[in-house]
């Protein structure tokens, strides 16, 4: 009998966690402005700065065939993740806005489930934008294998994941888009550029390098481009196996849905007066 009971519960608590997560699906693709600034913000930044810096560069190794176009790609497809997932996360301050998180909160769920929700749904729109980004690699000088391309997908799917717990923790604290913006000019962009995206961790000063190895975000990219590189010496550039990148990255996004759980379900008292 417990044993079915612990069955039958699992739909239902499911349930309410895939409704929110379809809800933000529902709300970005009716905010066109939000699918253009998530996608082609990411893409200006990889064109300017990758034909600023592309005579200047010089690839880990000494190997002067690859550009920093070539090298900037995988670090961009990051920050479509960064800039979908974290954004998605300002509708908890909208929701608080309008009301219709207190109603959520009143609900019989557990807020564990609604930061599942809200985190699949941010997710979802991150991975589903880097895919686009991901699928026109091969244009610009990758291939991929079928192992390659599955790899690559997961690990999409892992930081996307974390990056959305992130910008929830963020968010859940927050009375006003104002102050996010600020937190993430303030911290998360530095994390992004301080993963490795803009420049080898290599050719850093040594207080940066050890920056850059202990961000987590810097894991992830790793991962991404060791699968965008899978039969290049440059795949496995920086000492780190494939294996550990993927353990830290999810170690990553576990401890901080953990986290954001642990946020929600602290101050859901708070959230209903």
């Amino acid at each position: 009998m417990a044993n079915a009971h612990a069955l039958s519960s699992r739909p239902a608590l499911l349930l309410p966690a895939l409704s929110l997560a379809k809800r933000e699906l529902v709300r970005f693709l009716r905010q066109r402005n939000r699918i253009i600034g998530a996608f082609l913000t990411p893409i200006v930044f990889w064109v300017l700065i990758g034909a600023g810096m592309g005579r200047s560069f010089q690839a880990p190794g000494g190997s002067s065939g690859a550009s920093y176009l070539h090298y900037f790609y995988p670090g961009t497809v990051l920050m479509i993740l960064l800039f979908t997932a974290i954004f998605s996360t300002i509708s908890i301050i909208e929701d608080r806005k309008e009301g219709f998180l207190q109603s959520v909160l009143v609900a019989p769920i557990s807020p564990m489930v609604i930061v599942l929700g809200k985190v699949l749904g941010g997710t979802a729109l991150a991975f589903g934008q880097g895919l686009i980004f991901l699928l026109l690699a091969p244009l610009v000088g990758f291939s991929f294998t079928l192992l390659s391309f599955v790899l690559a997908l997961g690990v999409m799917f892992i930081v996307s994941f974390a990056l959305t717990a992130l910008g929830f923790c963020i968010a859940w604290r927050m009375s006003s888009t104002q102050g996010f913006h600020a937190i993430m000019n303030l911290f998360l962009m530095p994390m992004w550029f301080l993963s490795g995206a803009l420049f080898p961790a290599s050719g850093a000063m040594a207080g940066l390098r050890w920056v850059i190895g202990a961000n987590p975000l810097s894991y992830g990219l790793s991962a991404l481009r060791q699968t965008m590189q899978w039969h290049s010496v440059a795949g496995s550039a920086g000492g780190v196996s494939f294996t550990v990148n993927v353990i830290v990255s999810i170690g990553f996004a576990v401890a901080l849905f953990i986290l954001a759980s642990a946020i929600a379900t602290g101050r859901t008292s708070a959230d209903l007066q």
